[in-house]
């Protein structure tokens, strides 16, 4: 199986918590397998076995109370 790797600017982030919050939300999008966040650029990357919709990422990071970068 390929794995996917999609890369997406959260902007609002500023510490752990924020953090914890976002990959939650991220890694109930079915098909995820992992999150990762770099919480000083802002950058999420959301590993998953199928290249996942940019509207559910972006619906799950605004579910945690974020936003993405356009």
């Amino acid at each position: 199986m390929t794995m996917t790797a999609t890369t997406i600017a959260v902007v609002g982030m500023t510490c752990d918590h924020c953090v914890r919050a976002v990959s939650s939300e991220v890694k109930q999008i079915p098909g995820v397998s992992a999150v990762d966040v770099d919480l000083e650029s802002g950058a999420v990357t959301v590993s998953s076995d199928a290249a996942i919709d940019e509207g559910l990422l972006r619906a799950a990071v605004e579910e945690a109370g974020y936003e993405v970068r356009p």
